[in-house]
């Protein structure tokens, strides 16, 4: 009997790890994945504050995040992947294709950032190019977040910003924080003048916008 060349041996998968909060999405993306001869969907996560245990448990090669996630977003987990996980590469999917989610994905060690409506060949395909130490990012948003230029807010008025949603007083945000209301006042006041709003609803909605927040 003839042995199979040894150059012929089906090569190893590549391990995704899934974490979309859409359950339609979510399936949908594990199906067409899964058809890929390469490519094998480990684990499936609707919210991100499992992200981290679940890269630690499953050990995929490619960690496929969502960035507005349930617990905790996907950016976040990208950042403490980068050095809790620093072997598994992370690739952004999102329908936010903001120039400030790009910029801060780069920043948290994100190997690539692509939006929800490509075909799913590209998809996979950048999934095999990241493992190549490639940097995988949509061209259309790369040339925005380069004419967009930086996020003016610290991050500590990012911080005021997120912690005034949902109609919170400056006492609220003073107590949540530990800063005194004088001190929450200044920082709103500083986001209101650097996003070029007339109040801090607006700046809220502006700094999502751009993905600042």
């Amino acid at each position: 009997m003839n042995e199979m060349p040894r150059d012929r041996r089906p090569a190893p998968c590549i391990r995704v790890l899934l974490a979309e909060d859409q359950g339609m999405m979510r399936g949908a993306l594990a199906l067409l994945l899964g058809m890929e001869e390469d490519i094998e969907v480990v684990a499936q996560l609707a919210a991100g504050d499992g992200i981290v245990d679940a890269v630690l448990t499953h050990r995929p090669d490619v960690a496929l995040l969502d960035i507005e996630l349930p617990g905790r977003s996907g950016l976040d987990a990208a950042a403490e992947l980068r050095d809790r996980a620093p072997d598994c590469r992370v690739l952004i999917l999102t329908t936010f294709g903001r120039p400030g989610y790009l910029r801060r994905a780069m920043e948290a060690g994100a190997a690539g950032f692509l939006v929800k409506d490509g075909p799913v060949e590209e998809l996979a395909a950048a999934i095999r190019r990241v493992l190549t130490g490639e940097t995988v990012v949509d061209p259309a948003l790369a040339a925005a977040a380069l004419s967009a230029g930086p996020n003016p807010l610290t991050a500590r008025e990012c911080e005021v910003l997120q912690a005034s949603v949902d109609g919170a007083t400056v006492a609220d945000i003073a107590g949540k924080l530990h800063l005194s209301e004088s001190t929450v006042r200044n920082y709103l006041s500083s986001a209101i003048g650097k996003t070029g709003t007339r109040n801090r609803a607006e700046a809220v909605r502006e700094a999502r916008q751009q993905g600042w927040l």
